[in-house]
């Protein structure tokens, strides 16, 4: 299956089953909320999850693109990305878990066409204040599928206070043979589904109190399932990752991980971008700054005279109309110039600083807040200095 049609598949299952489109997010969230970006699906809908009746009603379905600061460190394995479609189904209080399970299921073998022997699932086993969701547990050992108890793992939070509850995961079988040991013991089985079950509002000193309705919100990574059902070895062998992997490629020559993360940080630039984020100090501009930067401080390392500009339109242009997107992919590629000409020239006047301080000895937290405070140069941007060839002026 290509994208569009796992897309188109997904979103026809749960009309069949009587949901409604949600709209999609910008990555932006709307003022007032704390986050930088769009992390899920359901992150939009936060509102509703917690009783605010929906204009489209209790059961909802719909393709979000997502970004997580949280995986950056990540990127480069064979299934993270910083920016992804994010495949989401949602119930406001209206069917209970036991049913999100039996349809996850049937969409999974027979809309996907996934072998069920290369499924198992792991669910909330218990912890100190609630016991184990023996719902979750009948329901996939009925159905035939291996199941896995654990806790803190498969315990679903907004953060540290607000909505929470047991989520049961699905993982599906990657490796070559037989499916081997479980979810926690052997890496070829790769989650592509979680089942969340809103049910508690967790408050500032740890207690537990019931949500007004309980509510079911799923979420499924688009690229991951793509990955699945090609049998790909990694999701950069994906459709909408190929053209970035291929104009890296042909251009520059890098290790593998080394690859991986420029593709995925210009691709997730992109798309961060076109939603109308500029490069900055702070906040999301700080985040796509970072993006931009790590790609080219990877880049660097081995040829300071490699430019962005040697990259072709189409990944820039296909990108945008994949995340559903309009970008003018002239004046995106005017702002990464920009950025590029302005990291250069940082890296310029911050490398002397930094080889004077580094030739005292191993850089030291003090000498990082030095060169922070005092000249402006984050650890990050002090690290790539480190790993940068020397770059002419």
């Amino acid at each position: 299956m290509t994208p569009d049609e796992i897309i188109r598949t997904f979103l026809d299952h749960y009309r069949r089953l009587d949901h409604r489109d949600a709209p999609e997010s910008s990555l932006i969230p709307p003022p007032g909320d704390p986050v930088l970006f769009t992390t899920s699906g359901m992150h939009p809908l936060t509102p509703y999850l917690l009783g605010r009746p929906h204009p489209g009603g209790r059961r909802l379905v719909n393709v979000q693109r997502c970004l997580r600061t949280t995986d950056l460190d990540e990127v480069g394995d064979r299934t993270h990305l910083t920016v992804f479609d994010m495949l989401g189904s949602w119930s406001l209080g209206d069917y209970d878990i036991a049913t999100s399970l039996r349809w996850g299921h049937q969409l999974l073998t027979e809309g996907f066409g996934i072998d069920p022997g290369r499924l198992h699932a792991t669910v909330f086993g218990g912890d100190e204040q609630l016991g184990p969701d023996e719902t979750a547990w009948r329901t996939w050992t009925a159905l035939g599928v291996p199941v896995e108890a654990n806790d803190a793992e498969n315990w679903w939070s907004n953060g540290p206070t607000g909505p929470c509850g047991p989520d049961s995961e699905i993982f599906v079988w990657t490796g070559d043979g037989p499916p081997a040991g479980t979810p926690g013991t052997d890496g070829r089985w790769m989650e592509v589904w979680n089942h969340v079950q809103l049910r508690h509002h967790r408050h500032a000193d740890g207690r537990l109190t019931p949500l007004p309705l309980c509510s079911i919100d799923t979420g499924m990574g688009l690229e991951r399932l793509e990955l699945v059902l090609t049998g790909g070895r990694d999701v950069y062998q994906g459709e909408r990752l190929r053209p970035w992997v291929a104009a890296v490629r042909d251009r520059w020559s890098l290790g593998e991980p080394e690859l991986r993360v420029v593709a995925d940080h210009l691709r997730s630039a992109v798309v961060v971008l076109a939603d109308g984020v500029r490069p900055g100090n702070t906040g999301r501009g700080y985040v796509l700054r970072r993006l931009l930067r790590r790609a080219l401080t990877t880049l660097w390392r081995d040829d300071p005279s490699r430019s962005l500009a040697e990259l072709p339109d189409d990944p820039f242009r296909d990108t945008g109309r994949w995340f559903r997107q309009q970008p003018d992919v002239g004046r995106l590629r005017a702002v990464v110039a920009d950025e590029e000409r302005r990291f250069r020239g940082l890296l310029e006047r911050g490398r002397p600083l930094v080889d004077r301080v580094r030739a005292r000895g191993p850089l030291t937290e003090r000498d990082y807040h030095w060169l922070h405070d005092t000249h402006g140069l984050p650890r990050d941007l002090v690290d790539g200095l480190l790993s940068v060839a020397v770059i002419e002026p």
